[in-house]
């Protein structure tokens, strides 16, 4: 009797093993974000792959057009109005957009994006080559301790339905949220305010 007793000891403790492993194996992976730890290069294309910019956030969409004609400005900006573009702001946005890496790379059903930030983003930027090629980084909100940004790059859903999320630096976020007046090119004033006349005095007459 004690055997026995023994013996339904150990078929129930492998039962809850069994169903343990089961439900690790089978239910828990798929419901957990599988995450890459491998930093990858955002995009691929240089600096002067890139044709025009339109960087969109909840206060603005600002276009901004390679200037061929000229040196100076590289950039100038189509929308909201039709100006030079601020050289060095735009290079720092361009920079990111070139070397940028993604910290990590997160696996998600498309139903968790609000938690990211992703279904309402504070900036979407879109890119478009001179090749006529087009790509998007969009930009959610912070992760839980504020170093990286959750965002995608060139939105696009895999096999198996799922989309990938990438931890981004906060500096793009700091890149695109900014005055309209920060996007314009800062006047010379050495070249735009006349130098002061000089009242030389009157020699006298002899």
């Amino acid at each position: 009797m004690k055997l026995q007793r023994t013996t339904l000891i150990l078929i129930l403790l492998m039962l809850g093993l069994g169903g343990f492993v089961y439900f690790h194996e089978f239910y828990w992976k798929t419901q957990q974000e599988e995450v890459k730890n491998k930093k990858q290069q955002i995009f691929s294309f240089e600096e002067e792959d890139v044709q025009s910019l339109a960087v969109k956030t909840k206060n603005a969409t600002i276009i901004l057009e390679r200037n061929n004609n000229s040196e100076r400005p590289k950039w100038r900006m189509t929308s909201p109005q039709q100006v030079p573009a601020n050289d060095a702001i735009v290079s720092y946005l361009m920079d990111l957009l070139v070397k940028g890496e993604s910290d990590r790379t997160i696996s998600t059903s498309v139903n968790q994006l609000r938690e990211f930030g992703l279904t309402a983003p504070q900036a979407t930027i879109d890119i478009k080559l001179k090749n006529q090629q087009n790509h998007q980084l969009v930009l959610g909100k912070s992760d839980f301790n504020r170093r990286f940004l959750y965002a995608q790059a060139d939105p696009n859903s895999q096999s198996n339905g799922n989309v990938d999320v990438l931890l981004v630096s906060t500096d793009f976020g700091n890149a695109v949220n900014r005055e309209l007046s920060e996007w314009k090119e800062i006047p010379n004033k050495s070249e735009s305010t006349p130098l002061p006349s000089l009242n030389l005095p009157t020699p006298p007459k002899k």
